[in-house]
């Protein structure tokens, strides 16, 4: 009496697609099969040859190259519009003679070139005590109520970027038109060897100085202001 056949084993998809990958010559001479394969298109319904899914593949990758390079290429073009911007701004400001002209021009190039709507550099009382003129905005002299209020806005940092009250614009940027509610600020403390005070960035656009900003250009334009500063005044 003969034996019953036994069942058909179904091939496993794994182990296929492990004995292709350790067997690459397979197709060699094969490419009728090639050509017989039909696999699901990847947008729409139905299939599509082994050979147009590559090319669809392939396609795709050199979509995806490109566009890539197009972001690496606008970066490249952003950054050197920030350097020429930057390179410009350092240049009006190794120009000033004394402490306002400073701080007038560091105004009026972050509002030409880089859009900013306000700022202040708040420095102690005895770095303009022996200046024959009171300082003029947006130079402000350090008093309790500033000084405490710059200082819960670092919240212990040496730069930050954070939103600003209405209250805290009026305090901190006397010299401007509060807006109606709350902005963002970039706020930086300067140091060269001892304390000179802060500088303080400001938008009425709340998303202007976002908490998780970085702060670089912010602590650079410190740290040169806090240089200039030192080399500027009466016994320059």
């Amino acid at each position: 009496m003969s034996s019953a056949p036994e069942p058909r084993k179904t091939l496993d998809p794994d182990q296929v697609a492990f004995w292709l990958a350790r067997h690459p010559d397979f197709f060699v001479g094969r490419e009728g099969l090639l050509q017989q394969l039909k696999v699901p298109h990847p947008d729409t319904q139905g299939a599509i040859s082994l050979l147009e899914r590559l090319v669809l593949d392939l396609r795709r990758r050199a979509e995806h190259a490109e566009s890539r390079l197009e972001h690496l290429l606008e970066t490249a073009r952003h950054n050197e519009t920030q350097y020429r911007r930057l390179r410009e701004t350092l240049l009006a400001l190794v120009e000033a003679e004394d402490r306002d002209t400073l701080a007038q021009a560091l105004a009026t190039q972050l509002s030409e070139r880089f859009a900013t709507p306000a700022m202040a550099l708040w420095c102690p009382a005895e770095l303009s005590d022996n200046e024959p003129a009171p300082p003029q905005p947006p130079r402000q002299v350090l008093d309790q109520h500033a000084t405490k209020r710059l200082t819960a806005l670092l919240d212990g940092r040496t730069s930050r970027c954070s939103k600003l009250s209405v209250s805290d614009w009026k305090c901190l940027l006397p010299h401007t038109k509060p807006p109606r509610k709350a902005g963002s600020c970039a706020i930086t403390r300067l140091s060269a060897g001892q304390p000179l005070g802060y500088l303080l960035l400001a938008s009425p656009d709340p998303a202007s100085y976002c908490a998780s900003m970085d702060t670089l250009f912010t602590e650079y334009l410190g740290d040169v202001m806090a240089r200039l500063l030192t080399r500027l005044g009466p016994y320059a």
